[in-house]
């Protein structure tokens, strides 16, 4: 996935078993985020991050969503655990990791695996990437914070 691509339209079910499309979000934009584990410390922060922001992100006209390799009733448990009020897509099959391009090699504590790639994907109101937050850029108790900054020094 490159700025300017369109996310696919059939993303995923959520924590709840309801489908989620990316044409649900025509006409808002949409902070779609990947995240390798739920419940683990870096992705319960960023979550928590985006929640807790969760109102100047809807002021700028995004929805948030996430999406990991986890079942859905790991996903739900994790979303009533932490007060996370936004969808969590289960990608058990990593089809939607794949086509969205964060699924692969990482090194952790010098092991090489293969799994998710903490991304995040800001779509706009058509459904086109506009901009990437790579996972090198990603700061998890601070990333509403830094998408927040995006935002705002975007539109100036």
């Amino acid at each position: 996935m490159n700025i300017g691509d369109r996310i696919p339209d059939i993303l995923g079910i959520d924590q709840d078993g309801k489908e989620i499309k990316s044409s649900d979000y025509r006409g808002r934009k949409l902070i779609l985020y990947s995240y390798p584990k739920a419940n683990t410390p870096g992705c319960t922060a960023e979550a928590c991050s985006l929640q807790s922001h969760r109102a100047e992100l809807e002021a700028a006209g995004y929805a948030i969503l996430g999406v990991s390799k986890d079942k859905s009733a790991l996903q739900k448990k994790f979303a009533e655990t932490h007060g996370l009020t936004f969808p969590l897509i289960a990608d058990t099959e990593t089809t939607l990791l794949q086509q969205l391009g964060c699924w692969g090699e990482k090194v952790a504590c010098g092991r090489r695996t293969i799994g998710t790639l903490r991304t995040t994907y800001l779509v706009n109101e058509e459904g086109l990437v506009e901009k990437i937050f790579t996972p090198k850029e990603i700061k998890t108790k601070i990333h509403a914070e830094q998408i927040l900054k995006y935002i705002h020094s975007d539109k100036e």
